[in-house]
């Protein structure tokens, strides 16, 4: 349908039908009454509005609410079932798939291990099919798909940078041939930046516009959210703070050949092990913790996951300096991104940071306020299964609600 313009009476009402939109996926269920009072609309408009969004698909009716004094009111909520998105975080160990309906809930999922000489394009279309085939639906129906990987695909060559160690995913023709093979659009995010998405809409930066989100798992990476909008930089690499380098570490040269750098090498997940080690504390017995990430690099993070919550639930003694050291080296790095950025508050993600809890953010904020001119404040991340799927999900959710819920198209 032709655009609206200004003042126009279908303008008013594509208005009015995303703020109601907009409140049942806040609220959930409500009444035409309590849409009519939440959005300012006669009771008469607030039903010629449902009535529209009900023949629309986008609402359905869902009960009653019985209970209160009085005859009980019709209820209505967001369709859920008016579009479906689509999100996949890859590692180099597995690929993890799942789909969404239009109010964020997980109807499908699958984990796909890496198989070793398989391209790229195969496992994803084998991954992203059997979770749309968990969720009832077929690849078709998805609105929207978005991508999470380490690194960046170069906004000017299409080729994935930072990230050498994902075999498979640098070929220069990788991007068209997804784009052949899905039917869906598609986007492609760096996963540290998704993890700062899934904070931002879900988390610990909620109503926050300039933050940093430092993660740590089996790399160290970071997101910068500037003005509320993600900042990436001109190659896509922003955030890529494993390569900075930092005192306390020499020089690593030819950092993209090598995939590591000085803040890697200085405060990555491969320094616990030796700081506990110096300080007589043995590696934690009795297996991988059931939430440690897989792969050939899962029996170091569940070790490092171990230690710090062995020192976080005891911070005393040897525990305390173990502690105080990690701080230390993970407080060189971030006192740069701090100097350089100046954020509000800095958010600690990814399973070995948020595994020392608040005793390990307590002793990185204080060495933070001893090595960096300004002092954020320091949160530790609120989502925390699958942060990186979930913020993937998140994307493409915000994306397919503008087009859904822009009745005026």
């Amino acid at each position: 349908m032709p655009a609206a313009t200004p003042g126009t009476p279908s303008l008013l009402r594509a208005m009015n039908d995303r703020a109601a939109l907009e409140l049942l996926l806040a609220h959930g269920p409500l009444s035409r009454t309590r849409i009519g009072h939440l959005t300012g609309l006669s009771k008469p408009t607030a039903s010629q509005l449902l009535a529209r969004l009900e023949d629309a698909g986008l609402v359905v009716a869902t009960g009653t609410d019985g209970g209160r004094p009085g005859p009980s009111a019709q209820l209505y909520a967001l369709n859920p079932r008016a579009a479906h998105v689509g999100g996949l975080d890859v590692t180099p160990e597995r690929i993890l798939a799942a789909v969404a309906d239009l109010t964020g809930a997980v109807v499908g999922s699958f984990e796909l291990p890496y198989a070793e000489g398989a391209g790229a394009v195969d496992q994803v279309t084998e991954a992203l099919g059997e979770a749309v085939k968990a969720a009832g639906l077929q690849r078709s129906d998805l609105h929207r798909l978005v991508i999470a990987t380490p690194g960046a695909f170069d906004p000017q060559t299409g080729r994935l940078r930072y990230a050498s160690h994902l075999p498979g995913w640098h070929s220069p023709t990788l991007l068209d041939e997804l784009a052949a093979a899905l039917p869906m659009p598609v986007e492609y995010e760096n996963d540290v930046n998704l993890a700062a998405i899934a904070e931002q809409r879900l988390g610990a930066a909620r109503g926050h516009e300039d933050f940093v989100l430092l993660w740590n798992e089996e790399g160290l990476g970071a997101a910068l959210v500037l003005g509320g909008r993600l900042h990436r930089g001109w190659t896509g690499g922003a955030g890529e703070v494993g390569f900075l380098p930092v005192p306390g570490h020499p020089l690593v040269r030819q950092v993209t050949r090598a995939n590591t750098g000085g803040y890697q090498e200085l405060a990555g997940v491969q320094v616990l092990p030796r700081l506990a080690a110096e300080l007589g504390i043995e590696a934690t017995p009795g297996g991988t913790p059931p939430d440690a990430p897989h792969g050939p690099h899962g029996p170091l993070v569940a070790e490092a996951v171990a230690l710090l919550r062995r020192a976080a639930a005891e911070p005393e003694g040897p525990y305390l300096r173990f502690l105080q050291s990690y701080a230390t080296v993970l407080a060189t790095g971030l006192a740069s991104l701090v100097a350089v950025l100046d954020p509000e508050v800095v958010v600690l993600s990814g399973a070995v940071i948020t595994a020392g809890g608040d005793p390990l953010r307590a002793l990185l904020e204080a060495e933070l306020g001893e090595l960096a001119p300004a002092r954020p404040r320091l949160v530790t991340g609120q989502v925390r299964e699958r942060p990186v799927l979930r913020g993937a999900l998140e994307s493409a959710l915000a994306a397919t609600r503008e087009e859904v819920f822009d009745t005026s198209r």
